[in-house]
Order: C-alpha cells, then sequence, then structure tokens
C-alpha cells in the first residue's frame, strides 16, 4: 500500500515542499531514496523504537521511503514524524480518517516517540499556506513561531501518539492561534538597556543619534574602559521600530539558523550581534557544506557590533565589504546558490594602540615609534571606506560619573530619529532599495545633498587644513544630510557641515603620528 504526505526543506531563508512517499511490499528491507544525508537514513532506528515503544512493529516487509524532488539533497532529522506515520498507513497497522496528503508534517523522533524541535518553522509555515494545505503539524516547542502565519491550521503535538490520534480522528487538538499584531506590538520596545543609564558622553549619544537617524555606520576610537561597548549596546534602543514585514523577514532568519529557542515567537526588537574577534569567515557572513546564515545575516534590520576591530582576522573583515554596500550576502556551491539579507547597522569599537592609551588625557602611551600606525593599518582602508562616522570617545570623569545630572532617555532620543527618518522615506519615495541617507550612491549624493557657496568654503578649507582623504567628501554630505534632517531643515546649513566635518578622525593625515 502507498501513504503519502509531505514536509519541508529550507535552502536559504526559503522552504521547499518535500513530498514523503512509502511503500510497504513484498520483501525484507528498508530502502530510503531521494538523496537523503546520513541524519535522514538514521531516522529507521528512531522510527523503528519509536513505533516499538507506542506498541507498533516495523513491518517485516519490503518498506521504500522516497523523498521527491529527488534532485534535492535532503538534511536533518525533521522527517522522522511524517516517515513514522507514512509507514503505519502502509503497512496498514492503522485506520486514518484525516488525509495526510492534506497537512505538512515535521518533527524529529526521540527514541520513546516524543518529539523534539525542529529549525526553519516559520518559512515552512509559510510556504505551506502559500500552497494551500490545510495544516501544519509539528512539535508543541515550535507551534507558536509558526502560528504567527494566519489561516493555516497549527496542529501542535507532543509526541507520535498525539499525532496518530489526531489523524484517527480519536483525539480533537484545537489549532494553536496567535494575534501576530497583539504580539508584535506589545513587545517592540521593551529594551533592558537605556541612555538615562550613561553618564557625561554627550558628544558620542550625538554621534549615536546621528547613526541611528541616517543608518549610517560608526567606529569609535578610545581607550579602554571608555564606555564604548555601553554605548553600542543602547544603539537599537534608539533605532526606529521594526514594521511588521521587517520583523518578519529577521524572524525568518532567526529560525533557519535555529536561534529562536523553544516557544518562541515573533522577533519584534532590533536585532544585536556582537561575535567575538575568533570568529571565522563563514561564521561572519554565513556558509559551510549547507549554507547557513552568518551573523551579519543575523544582524538583519538590527545592529552588528564589533567589538576590538582590529582582532579581527582581515580575511573576515574583508568579505564584510560585499554585503555592507548591497546589502545581502550570496553564497554559491557547485549545484545551488543562495542568498541571505543583510542589512545591518555596522558600529565597531577599537583602542588607538596596543597599549590602548594613546591621546590618553592622563595616561602615557607606551607603544613604540610606528606601533599606532601599524595597529591602526590593520583596519583596511576599504573597510573605513564604507564607515561614515569616525567618533573618539574620552574617559568620563569622576564628577561625570558621580553627577545626578539627569540623562536624556532613549525613548526621547528615538522620537527624534524616527521624525529624521519620515522626512527620508518621503525623500526617497520611487527609489527602490534606498531608505536612508547611507546607502545614497554617489550620483545621488550630488542631486540631494546640494550646499551653498560658504559651505564649499568650509568643506574645501577642512579637506586641505585636516589633509582629509577623498573618499571622505561624500562620507561628510551624507552625515550633514543626516544632521539637516534632525534639525527638521531641507538645507544643508554651515553648522551642519562642521559638525559632519569632526565626524572622519581616521581620516586625518598623520592622526597617529
Amino acid at each position: 500500500m502507498l501513504a503519502k504526505t509531505f514536509g519541508a526543506a529550507v535552502y536559504g531563508v526559503n522552504a521547499t515542499i518535500i513530498t514523503i512517499e512509502v511503500t510497504a511490499g513484498q520483501g525484507m528491507k528498508f530502502f530510503m531514496v531521494g538523496l537523503p544525508d546520513s541524519a535522514v537514513k538514521e531516522s529507521e532506528q528512531r522510527v523503528e523504537a519509536s513505533l516499538k515503544y507506542s506498541g507498533y512493529r516495523m513491518p517485516r516487509q519490503k518498506v521504500v521511503v522516497n523523498l521527491a524532488p529527488v534532485d534535492i539533497r535532503k538534511e536533518g532529522s525533521a522527517y522522522d514524524l511524517p516517515i513514522a506515520l507514512c509507514v503505519l498507513k502502509a503497512s496498514e497497522q492503522v485506520n486514518l480518517e484525516k488525509n495526510l496528503e492534506e497537512y505538512v508534517i515535521m518533527g524529529e523522533l526521540a527514541l520513546d516517540g516524543t518529539l523534539r524541535p525542529i529549525k526553519g518553522v516559520l518559512p515552512i509555515a509559510i510556504e505551506a499556506r502559500k500552497r494551500g494545505y490545510k495544516g501544519f503539524v509539528l512539535p508543541v516547542e515550535n507551534a507558536e513561531e509558526a502560528a504567527i502565519v494566519n489561516n493555516l491550521d497549527i496542529i501542535p503535538v507532543h509526541n507520535m501518539m498525539d499525532a496518530l490520534e489526531f489523524f484517527e480522528g480519536k483525539r480533537s487538538i484545537e489549532p494553536l492561534v496567535v494575534d501576530t499584531r497583539d504580539l508584535f506590538f506589545s513587545s517592540q520596545n521593551a529594551y533592558d538597556a537605556d541612555f538615562a543609564h550613561v553618564q557625561g558622553q554627550e558628544n558620542i549619544k550625538r554621534a549615536m543619534e546621528i547613526a541611528a537617524a541616517g543608518g549610517h555606520n560608526v567606529i569609535m576610537i578610545g581607550p579602554p574602559g571608555a564606555g564604548k561597548t555601553m554605548l553600542a549596546k543602547r544603539l537599537p534602543t534608539i533605532l526606529p521600530p521594526m514594521t511588521l514585514q521587517e520583523a518578519l523577514e529577521t524572524t525568518k532568519i532567526h529560525s533557519v539558523a535555529g536561534k529562536l529557542g523553544a516557544k518562541a515567537t515573533l522577533v519584534s526588537r532590533r536585532p544585536y550581534r556582537a561575535p567575538h574577534h575568533t570568529i571565522s569567515d563563514a561564521a561572519l557572513v554565513g556558509g559551510g557544506s549547507f549554507p547557513q546564515p552568518g551573523e551579519i545575516s543575523l544582524a538583519h534590520n538590527g545592529v552588528l557590533f564589533l567589538d576590538e576591530l582590529p582582532e579581527f582576522k582581515r580575511s573576515a573583515l574583508e568579505v564584510m565589504r560585499q554585503p555592507l554596500e548591497d546589502r545581502k550576502v550570496s553564497i554559491s556551491r557547485a549545484k545551488w546558490a543562495v542568498e541571505f539579507p543583510a542589512n545591518f547597522m555596522l558600529i565597531s569599537s577599537m583602542n588607538p594602540c596596543p597599549c590602548g592609551y594613546y591621546n590618553h588625557p592622563d595616561k602615557e602611551c607606551v607603544c613604540g615609534p610606528g606601533v599606532v600606525q601599524k595597529y591602526l593599518n590593520k583596519v583596511s582602508g576599504p573597510l573605513l571606506d564604507r564607515i561614515d562616522l569616525h567618533v573618539e570617545v574620552t574617559p568620563v570623569s569622576f564628577d561625570q560619573m558621580t553627577g545626578n545630572r539627569p540623562a536624556e532617555t532613549s525613548e526621547a532620543i528615538r522620537e527624534r530619529v524616527v521624525q529624521a527618518r519620515e522626512r527620508q522615506t518621503k525623500r526617497f519615495e520611487g527609489h527602490e532599495g534606498i531608505y536612508s541617507n547611507a546607502m545614497m550612491p554617489s550620483q545621488m549624493v550630488k542631486e540631494i545633498c546640494e550646499i551653498n557657496p560658504a559651505g564649499r568654503i568650509l568643506l574645501k578649507t577642512a579637506m586641505e587644513r585636516l589633509g582629509l582623504s577623498a573618499r571622505a567628501y561624500d562620507r561628510i554630505l551624507k552625515v550633514s544630510r543626516t544632521i539637516a534632517d534632525l534639525a527638521g531643515t531641507d538645507e544643508i546649513r554651515i553648522e551642519h557641515l562642521a559638525e559632519a566635518i569632526q565626524y572622519r578622525s581616521l581620516d586625518r593625515e598623520n592622526w597617529a603620528g
């Protein structure tokens, strides 16, 4: 007898429906075809143990399991549950009232028949709804994530017997329903950190506000303990709240990577990723024999913080150059290519020298001649070219740390950032793929960031006297456009340019002596 149901395989951030067919006939062996990997092949032992524990048996017949389409490699253990149900039906051990072919079924079996959570549930649920399936049967731990998708019956089950009795009609399982919009808005701005907790560093807070308003990348240079990491952690709290579409995109990526955790739902807050400097190239940008999203994709619609930037492998930093420009990363293999979104803000920090105290107001730098410049040269020019704001961070004085002066909250700063972003949204209507000032190409900068004659004189003088590089020109204009947006003016004034010029520390000639 033939039994058939459906599962799914995830490639990139999208799912492909997999047809699972099982026949039981004359013979004595178990065969699995359709390009399964080792984890899929090992399902025979898991299925057999689960059936025996639940009071059934693996048929002593020739059992053939086919996973179609056969030219796509199947990976993982999530096909255990559909294979087990199809084996029971094909061997006529059960009488099913509901049709297996109306459902997508996924789940990894333990040896006692209980179900373990799987990865990539959200893209599978989206594809199941798109294809018109009646429902999605899956482990309880993944149900809330799948329930984000409406117009699809989400059937949560604890073990194989729950699923079997549901299809036999012996057990009624109510589909899980989640109010996606209520869930999204209820936790959208629930951050633990706040800029109100930061004493002093008003100039750095201002730089962070400008970066958030225009989507600009930032590098902070300063001695240990000056507050660079603390400030970076608070940047997501002043970014505009995510839209529902952005939240779905971000959740899909985290679902595919298995980063959501048990009973997780929608990612409604801007992600913040801070990988260690020992990270490999593939872990940073994504990859592997079966490509998985890297840290830059996990930071999609949020912040990627690279602490101690010069300590990262140069090769790892260089592979970020293309994603920083294209806002996506393409990973190609011999038989397929996948694309992961990577629209993130890069926030990086570094010490000014190996000892950390170059330009320190109180402590003396002990680095030898040329050591400071050699240390700064670990970060390549092309990467710095993609960073708009260079900010020098100085230590906070004792009086500032112990003062009781109330600091501005993240909510107050976010309101100004949102207003500036709204101006940019109107400005870039009709320009596909451009949503903030940082995304403007050079030609658009010339059109949108016009400056008056006094501004041209100031910019020319600054470039000559401070020894600013040519690459700093566009960056200064973009940042000054954002400062003008925060001020609520259409014109880029001379004070906006002056403030933007000061955020180009590393472009100054002989900055490191």
